[in-house]
C-alpha cells in the first residue's frame, strides 16, 4: 500500500528532502513528495473480501482520508 499526501496539501518533509538534494548538487530535482509504504498480510476467503478489508483498514487507520490518498495491490501469498 502506498499512502501520499493529496496534491493540494503542502508536504514539508518533501520540501526538506528536495532542498537537501539540491544542496548535494542534484539541481535538476523539481519536486519531492514523501509518503508511506506499508506491506501487510491477511487471511480472507477470497480476493473481494481481502479488498474490502484493506479498504476499511485504509480509511479507518492507515491513512488520513482528509489529507492523504492511498492505493494498493493485492497479491496471493507465495507469489
Amino acid at each position: 500500500m502506498e499512502i501520499t499526501l493529496k496534491k493540494a496539501v503542502l508536504d514539508p518533509q518533501g520540501v526538506a528532502v528536495e532542498n537537501s538534494l539540491k544542496a548535494l548538487g542534484f539541481d535538476r530535482v523539481r519536486q519531492v513528495r514523501v509518503g508511506k509504504y506499508i506491506e501487510l498480510s491477511l487471511e480472507a476467503p477470497d480476493r473481494d473480501e481481502a479488498a474490502l478489508q484493506v479498504e476499511e483498514m485504509s480509511r479507518r487507520l492507515l491513512s488520513n482520508p482528509v489529507i492523504e490518498d492511498y492505493s494498493y495491490t493485492l497479491q496471493e501469498a507465495g507469489v
